[in-house]
């Protein structure tokens, strides 16, 4: 584990959970980018190549939402579950402080 990454987090390692989640977030951006790039796109070459790129990340996000999903990190439609949880995550990293 990089010495930077441990000293920020408090931890020894990055669990699966963070990773997944933070490439979930990542993922996120990327498509919210990509679509305001496809609404001012000039050409219909470049068009097309974004909503490739478009079109690829929303399989990706659909990929880590399932896992996460499947893992019991993530609840995207039993909302009390998801804030139980988000509220767990943050007493958590509270904690490692």
């Amino acid at each position: 584990m990089n010495s930077i990454v441990e000293n920020l987090t408090g931890t020894k390692s990055l669990t699966d959970q963070v990773v997944a989640y933070d490439l979930l977030h990542s993922t996120k951006t990327g498509i919210k980018g990509t679509a305001i790039a496809i609404s001012e796109s000039a050409t219909p070459e470049v068009r097309q190549m974004l909503l490739t790129q478009f079109n690829q990340s929303v399989s990706l996000h659909a990929q880590v939402s399932e896992y996460l999903i499947s893992k019991g990190w993530y609840h995207p439609v039993k909302v009390k579950e998801q804030i139980n949880l988000d509220l767990k995550n943050a007493k958590t990293a509270l904690n490692l402080g």
